[in-house]
């Protein structure tokens, strides 16, 4: 349940109002410079700000007890497992009383049947959004692995509600300076005029006590030609099992994804080429670079419904 096993194992462990939450990471290699400005950016990102995030504000600030050795600004892993803490300090269990009904569409209901109503419903308890805090420590750590390899990761925000940003370039080099760019802000979008009508939304839905969804588009480029191992390893296979671990998502798609269906084949298909570099390259990506469950060294593009909290 609490354990994804891989190339990187990586356990979670604690509950949304324990004494702290964390993440074991077991494979890190060793040598692997982990900035410490750098990871603390990324738990500030994930951070609560203003009536469009969580109330519950947290300092997120990262304990690695084991598996680095800690210099002035940055830490060096040793290549024994990583272990990291994030304390919850800003609890408030008096709002969670075993009296209290289950909360429409969480995991209160079915966490007390499945353990006997031993869990603990606390905020969520172990169910609970919180434990992604460790998740993006861990992630940064996996960030730096892949950088050394020049992979890069980028995200944005494509859709909230019926406000949409426009999509990932499909040109390999503007797709790079954009991944740079969504990385850099705190409100990751494309274009700044459709992310303040993203808050506008997401703000007046707070005042009138409901919430709003959304679609994150992800992008990875530089992974090169090969990853994946049909067919229950395929590339959409594992990345499908990992982002659906995360609470509240509930579709995701790779490159058209259900639009496929609306296509004939004749147009859904990627045309094969030699680019300038006389490397094979595809001149659509509707495949989302993978081909079989395999990596055809285009980018890899995902896009991940989240639902209203």
């Amino acid at each position: 349940m609490n354990i994804y096993k891989g190339a990187i194992s990586l356990a979670i462990f604690g509950e949304s109002h324990g004494e702290a939450v964390g993440v074991i990471l077991d494979g890190i290699p060793a040598g692997t410079a982990i900035s410490k400005q750098g990871l603390q950016e990324k738990m500030q990102k994930r951070s609560a700000r203003g009536k469009i995030s969580t109330a519950r504000h947290e300092k997120d600030e990262v304990r690695i007890i084991s598996g680095v050795r800690a210099g002035e600004t940055e830490y060096l892993t040793t290549g024994a497992p990583v272990a990291i803490l994030v304390a919850n300090e800003n609890v408030r269990s008096k709002d969670y009383t075993n009296d209290v009904l289950p909360r429409p569409s969480h995991a209160d209901f079915v966490a007390s049947e499945k353990y006997n109503g031993f869990a603990d419903l606390r905020g969520g308890g172990h169910f609970s959004g919180r434990l992604t805090a460790p998740i993006v420590a861990a992630g940064y750590i996996a960030e730096c692995v892949l950088a050394e390899d020049d992979i890069s990761i980028g995200s944005h925000l494509l859709r909230v509600k019926d406000v949409t940003d426009r999509q990932f370039s499909c040109d390999v080099v503007e797709l790079k300076r954009e991944i740079v760019a969504v990385n850099d802000k705190y409100f990751p979008v494309l274009d700044e005029n459709v992310g303040a009508k993203m808050q506008e939304l997401a703000s007046a839905a707070a005042s009138a006590g409901d919430s709003v969804g959304g679609i994150v588009e992800t992008a990875v480029v530089g992974h090169g030609i090969g990853i994946g191992e049909p067919f229950f390893d395929s590339v959409e296979s594992v990345l499908s099992h990992l982002i659906f671990s995360i609470p509240a998502v509930k579709g995701v798609e790779f490159g058209l994804g259900f639009d496929f269906a609306t296509q004939y084949g004749s147009d859904a298909n990627d045309e094969f080429y030699y680019d300038n570099s006389g490397k094979i390259a595809t001149k659509t990506n509707n495949n989302a670079g993978i081909n079989g469950g395999i990596t055809n060294g285009m980018p890899i593009i995902i896009k991940t419904a989240i639902k209203p909290t």
